[in-house]
């Protein structure tokens, strides 16, 4: 998925994890649902420079899903679909499987 919106610096954009489902096939609203902890990554910042004018590298990459906290980053919308922006060091682990 292209989006039309690139992060700076060390910054990532986070599709979240789907939305949850009853049994019955009943959409739970967002207002009564946790927050996703968990999504795929959708757009990565070149990375920080760091004090010597270098590009730090970035440990994640477009594509790679992640685990972060419940209330990390920011919440955007990005061509209608609800995304999260965080910096990468707020990114807990990425899914390795």
């Amino acid at each position: 998925m292209a989006v039309n919106v690139q992060p700076l610096q060390n910054f990532v954009i986070v599709k979240p994890g789907k939305k949850e489902e009853s049994r019955s096939g009943i959409i739970i609203p967002d207002t009564a649902q946790e927050k996703a902890q968990e999504g795929e990554v959708i757009a990565v910042g070149p990375g920080r420079l760091g004090k010597d004018n270098v590009r730090e590298s970035m440990d994640v990459k477009v594509g790679d899903f992640v685990i972060y906290p419940k209330f990390g980053g920011t919440e955007i919308k990005v061509e209608g679909n609800d995304m999260v922006i965080m910096p990468e060091n707020q990114i807990l682990a990425k899914r390795t499987d």
